[in-house]
């Protein structure tokens, strides 16, 4: 049974912040289980999220819900094992909703992942996402 993989531990990235207020706009806001709150990217043409586990995981779903309007029509999701490089995993094509999507994919192992958002419905390539889950078993 798959369960959350996200912990306290995990080390988390992204590409950018809305006018650099983390507080309000920052990574930490897609985690926090709290639907007033998001990540909100600043403007350029692709935006990312990185996470390191803390430990060896097996990845299968990844649960992601945007603000419709500022969404992304393409993600590319990237992962590797410790001293790897980044390979490709899986995409998905989310809907330009403000719905939680769910997305599965073959089980893959790993320590860090990337997920790369192309083609975003914003004309200035902005993101606004609510919540972000990876989904899957502890290792």
């Amino acid at each position: 049974m798959s369960s959350s993989l996200i912990c306290e531990n995990t080390v988390r990235k992204v590409s950018s912040v809305f006018q650099h207020d983390t507080k309000h706009f920052g990574k930490n806001n897609m985690f926090d289980g709290n639907e007033e709150t998001c990540w909100n990217s600043d403007q350029g043409v692709t935006q990312w999220v990185t996470l390191e586990f803390p430990h060896t995981v097996r990845v299968s779903q990844i649960r992601i819900q945007f603000q419709g309007g500022f969404a992304s029509e393409m993600c590319t999701v990237k992962g590797c094992r410790k001293g790897e490089e980044l390979s490709h995993v899986a995409e998905f094509h989310p809907e330009e909703t403000s719905s939680l999507q769910s997305f599965s994919f073959k089980e893959t192992q790993l320590d860090k992942m990337k997920i790369i958002f192309d083609n975003n419905t914003d004309f200035f390539g902005r993101l606004i996402i609510y919540q972000l889950d990876v989904r899957g078993e502890k290792v």
